[in-house]
């Protein structure tokens, strides 16, 4: 039995470099591959977005003195990097595999089309959603709201990769005291200013009621167990 039938799941980019802080580790590309047929084996649709911040950042970009807009132009390009790797990953375990992209690149995989995602969804492929929303300004974060509500998914999933299972109310790694939130509403996460996601993200979660579980993306079987309804991580509703 499973509480959600259409997950999306948020993976951030950085989780892609493992332990080498660059590029693509293959052995979480492996692991997270392993993760998501997992999960489709019990029958739930799955949705993917993926950052690029293990190749390049915009802000970082922007920071350094670039034009924003082009350097988060190519954060963009880094994610469809990231989600041809997880595909290939995905199909070598014999899990039918589409990627979508926001910006047109049509030799490498097919324009987003919402229908067509969702009918790939119905057929038990996964999607992944690469290139952001397409547009600069905006963080993959906000991409992957974006996408969960268009394909009417039940909720998203936000894996962290930094051994932090949850929200807390300060950092656990700093502080001792911290404790973490089992459930927390999207205006207390606004008004408190906690570090889930960006405040777009957020606000069109809440402007949709999508729920989002913040969890341990490396605790294996948690993505099944949070589909199964158990009490993983922090839910934000």
């Amino acid at each position: 039995m499973t509480v959600y039938r259409r997950i999306l799941l948020k993976l951030s980019g950085e989780a892609f470099a493992g332990d080498a802080g660059y590029g693509i580790d293959g052995a979480f590309t492996q692991y997270i591959a392993g993760e998501i047929v997992d999960v489709r084996e019990a029958g739930v649709d799955v949705a993917v977005v993926v950052g690029g911040g293990n190749i390049w950042r915009g802000m970082a970009g922007a920071d350094a003195g670039m034009d924003r807009a082009q350097a988060d132009y190519m954060g963009m390009l880094a994610t469809v990097i990231n989600a041809l790797a997880l595909q290939d990953t995905l199909e070598r375990l014999n899990q039918p595999t589409r990627v979508q992209t926001a910006i047109h690149m049509a030799q490498v995989a097919e324009p987003y089309i919402r229908r067509r995602a969702i009918r790939h969804l119905e057929k038990g492929r996964v999607v992944i959603f690469a290139g952001g929303t397409g547009n600069p300004f905006f963080t993959t974060d906000t991409a992957a709201a974006l996408r969960a509500v268009e394909i009417e998914a039940d909720a998203m999933l936000r894996g962290t990769h930094s051994g932090v299972d949850g929200i807390y109310t300060a950092d656990p790694r700093t502080d001792p005291d911290a404790t973490r939130l089992e459930e927390v509403s999207y205006l207390e996460v606004l008004n408190r200013g906690l570090k889930a996601m960006d405040a777009t993200a957020i606000t069109l979660c809440m402007d949709n009621k999508l729920p989002i579980v913040v969890f341990d993306l490396l605790g294996k079987g948690n993505i099944r167990s949070i589909v199964g309804g158990e009490p993983i991580g922090t839910l934000i509703h």
